[in-house]
């Protein structure tokens, strides 16, 4: 008896929302974990955020830049994270008029956490297709469809925040 070929076809549709379904999948799990190890107050857009000010920091006006917002939506995270005690804001060491915002040992210490998390997921991705070699052909197929740099700091505006 041979299969009907309808059984088989999916909607165009499908594809860019299991992409997303396993973004999400992946970011509820991490956030979910990170809150267990005293980070509950994270929100997906803020790995973006912590990424953008980088190792040096930067000012709100670039990061705002990088991240794709105004200066004032990058001002108002800033101050929520400050809040929170991930970013401060200091005076530039080079220009003493320019603010810099930092992150602080508490923002270290979430991406430090975030990195072994992500590590850990992958793994646990591993496990759940058969081995390694399935997950990396996924990767392969991906950087196929989605080639360039897929760390795009203003994926957060896209969405429609921050």
């Amino acid at each position: 008896m041979s299969r009907d070929p309808r059984e088989d076809a999916r909607p165009g549709y499908e594809l860019p929302l299991r992409l997303l379904l396993a973004f999400r999948t992946v970011i509820d799990e991490l956030h979910e974990r990170i809150a267990r190890e005293g980070h509950p107050d994270l929100r997906p857009m803020h790995g973006f955020v912590f990424q953008a000010i980088g190792a040096q920091g930067t000012t709100a006006v670039e990061l705002g830049k990088r991240l794709g917002v105004s200066k004032q939506a990058a001002g108002k995270t800033v101050e929520q994270l400050e809040r929170l005690g991930y970013v401060e804001r200091g005076s530039d060491p080079a220009d003493a008029r320019r603010k810099v915002v930092r992150l602080t040992g508490r923002g270290v210490d979430c991406l430090v956490r975030s990195a072994r998390i992500f590590e850990e997921l992958r793994e646990e991705w591993v496990a759940q297709l058969g081995g390694e070699e399935r997950l990396r052909e996924l990767e392969d197929a991906l950087r196929t469809l989605a080639p360039g740099d897929p760390f795009r700091l203003d994926t957060p505006r896209w969405f429609g925040g921050p």
